[in-house]
């Protein structure tokens, strides 16, 4: 059977161990994550109940589950009725939502045949609010095709989430996505994941990134883009999308909430902004009227991550 990544496998690992080894209330209940690890659960979460503690470990928990967190309360804030994961791997969100919104998981062919076959094998139905896009953001750039093909609606705006993605792509990878998603109805919302310079980020995150980055690498996942806030706003204007948040581990939780007796700590390590798609300007709408008054501001270059 076709495997899935392995980040794809060490995200929904630490999501579900999560649920095992940390305190409660736990900060994001994926309760399908140990079902999609199939066959590898025992060995994976293994891990986490016997060395929690360790740094990559505590680390990839507290990413996955404070960015999960984040982005499916967006989404309920939104009341969206669309949904489109990028780089989906074994999110379980549209199997275990009781929202009314149209899921679209986009990710490789491999990736989501083996799903697929977990889910068939678990005896887990996918919704019919769920579709399964198939596209390689490095081989295969014609994303919006892809969806439109599954159902998406151009016309109605979406959430669009791109977590634990960007690291591993070329620039022009993210450049083309970002075109894309820049073209979805005005309304439509990014939330985008992207790693911090070395020179940004504390002793938490760096640590984290040195164990972290050389085994990534060594199994064929390096890390090739790394981009700060500014860099991050850049690139977004330069795409035709309006930045409105760039939101650090710290700050997807309460003050009160950080107070564990756990392993659990935020890191600056990593990056989620929130962008916009607003609707075109007269100057590149060809349909809009001529008297609109048109935004004159330049927008800032492209950054060279």
């Amino acid at each position: 059977m076709a495997q899935p990544s392995r980040t794809a496998l060490l995200s929904a690992a630490a999501r579900a161990a999560h649920l095992l080894v940390d305190e409660r209330p736990p900060i994001f209940a994926d309760t399908l994550a140990k079902r999609f690890l199939g066959e590898r659960a025992e060995e994976l979460l293994g891990y986490h109940q016997s060395y929690g503690s360790h740094p990559a470990l505590s680390g990839a928990r507290t990413t996955a589950v404070t960015r999960s967190r984040y982005t499916e309360d967006r989404l309920a804030e939104m009341a969206a009725d669309q949904y489109v994961i990028l780089g989906a791997g074994l999110d379980s969100f549209a199997y275990r939502t009781q929202l009314a919104v149209r899921v679209f998981e986009v990710d490789k062919p491999a990736t989501q045949r083996w799903k697929q076959q977990l889910l068939a094998d678990a005896g887990i139905t996918a919704p019919k609010t769920v579709s399964f896009v198939a596209v390689d953001f490095e081989q295969e750039p014609a994303l919006t095709s892809h969806l439109v093909q599954a159902g998406f609606d151009l016309n109605r705006p979406a959430l669009v989430s791109w977590l634990g993605v960007t690291m591993y792509l070329t620039a022009e990878a993210i450049s083309e996505t970002l075109d894309a998603i820049s073209g979805f109805a005005p309304g439509t919302e990014l939330i985008v994941e992207h790693l911090l310079p070395a020179a940004l980020r504390d002793e938490a995150g760096q640590t984290y990134a040195e164990l972290v980055m050389a085994a990534a690498a060594e199994h064929g996942e390096p890390w090739r883009t790394f981009l700060d806030p500014d860099q991050m706003a850049a690139l977004l204007r330069d795409h035709g999308l309006e930045p409105i948040d760039h939101v650090r581990q710290r700050e997807t939780l309460s003050p009160a909430e950080w107070k564990r007796e756990d392993a659990l700590r935020p890191a600056e390590l990593s990056v989620l902004t929130r962008a916009r798609v607003t609707a075109p300007s007269p100057a590149t709408d060809p349909t809009a009227a001529a008297d609109t008054p048109t935004n004159t501001q330049p927008k800032p270059p492209a950054p060279r991550p």
